[in-house]
């Protein structure tokens, strides 16, 4: 049998001392975390670049797992868990082929599907913006539309850079193939990269609701959720420069004016509210551009308040 994933190299190993879990086909949990490093490269210097060691230095941040467990945390309203008795593991990181950049995203992807399966809602730590098209590949194991949010400086709307049609320019234009995916709203979209004149007009032509990081400051957040529709299933992808370089610096591109911690946490907590939300990832995160791990800290933090919600929100 195919191994998919393998255990982090970090230490602590898993997540706030989650249980490592590796048994995907007998997978017992509420929530699952996995680690999917690698994208796929637009240059051969790019496989292993800084965002593929963000899995194991995020994990290596939760070094006081007992205070963040055992805390009452006023994000949420309670201990992490409270007296849910949800489980949540760590299913370490996907195994990569280096010779093969493909199969990271097949195992990605099979990885998903298995945990998507089990009922388990995925909580994804890239790597690069292309790690979401596996992901997203999985959902059709639900049999739902799904509503696809993005946070985000960039559209990602690219059909291809290089030849290569599945990179993290690419992610949304990928997700709008997938006949499981419904509506796409992109929120703090700001300043350029990632989109050429016609990409905008695909995006566009979708349907997508692209919402401006001035737009989102001018209108508030909460009028920004009123313009996703109801009811869910909800996916959540989030691209750390989608945030505001004062709170998440460690990024290859930094873009000011993004959301703000106060509007990240509004934005999250209003989902639950609507519907039902069956995953996120983060991603690219550049743990060596990292200022005093605070890119690090508000990751841990947003990862932390999509537990917390969710096991209250089941």
């Amino acid at each position: 049998m195919t191994k998919l994933v393998t255990k982090p190299d970090s230490v602590p190993n898993t997540f706030l001392g989650f249980p490592f879990v590796d048994d995907l086909d007998a997978l017992d949990a509420d929530i699952a975390i996995l680690g999917i490093p690698y994208g796929k490269p637009y240059g051969p210097d790019e496989l292993a670049n800084d965002q593929s060691r963000a899995p194991d230095a995020l994990r290596q941040a939760t070094l006081r797992p007992d205070y963040m467990l055992g805390s009452y945390n006023f994000d949420f309203g309670g201990t992490l868990l409270g007296d849910t008795g949800a489980k949540v593991v760590d299913c370490g990181n996907v195994v990569a082929d280096m010779s093969n950049p493909d199969t990271h995203y097949l195992n990605a992807e099979a990885a998903a599907r298995k945990i998507f399966a089990s009922g388990a809602s995925l909580i994804s730590i890239g790597g690069d913006h292309g790690i979401p098209i596996p992901v997203l590949r999985a959902l059709d194991v639900l049999g739902e539309k799904i509503t696809l949010v993005q946070v985000d400086a960039h559209i990602d709307w690219r059909d291809d850079v290089n030849g290569e049609r599945e990179g993290y320019s690419s992610p949304i234009r990928r997700a709008s193939e997938m006949d499981w995916i419904g509506d796409i709203i992109q929120i703090g979209i700001r300043g350029i990269g990632s989109a050429r004149p016609e990409e905008v007009e695909v995006a566009r032509a979708y349907g997508a609701d692209i919402v401006t990081a001035y737009e989102m400051h001018d209108i508030g957040i909460e009028a920004v959720l009123d313009r996703i529709p109801n009811g869910g299933p909800y996916y959540l992808t989030v691209d750390a420069d989608g945030l505001d370089p004062t709170i998440m610096p460690g990024v290859m591109y930094q873009a000011p004016g993004g959301l703000s911690w106060v509007q990240m946490h509004k934005l999250l907590h209003g989902l639950f509210a609507k519907g039902r939300m069956v995953g996120m990832d983060i991603v690219e995160i550049a743990p060596s551009q990292d200022v005093g791990q605070t890119t690090l800290v508000h990751a841990e933090r947003l990862i932390c308040n999509f537990i917390g919600a969710a096991v209250r929100a089941r």
